[in-house]
């Protein structure tokens, strides 16, 4: 979908997220955000795919872990 005025645009996506997606707020120690952006962009991919991997695998790890 194209929009003529970037306003538009950045309120469309504001709306799909907010409609769409849950928000977590994440606090790290000083420099740890640089290291994981850093490791994540060497995965090629961003800091939020590496974030939900990370969270998929652990899941899927402790299910695992669970049934043991």
């Amino acid at each position: 979908m194209a929009y003529k005025k970037k306003e538009d645009a950045i309120a469309y996506n504001n709306k799909y997220i907010r409609d769409k997606m849950d928000r977590i707020n994440l606090t790290l120690p000083k420099g740890r955000k640089a290291e994981i952006k850093a490791h994540a962009e060497a995965c090629g991919e961003s800091v939020n795919g590496f974030i939900n991997r990370a969270i998929d695998n652990q899941i899927e790890a402790d299910d695992k872990g669970a049934g043991e």
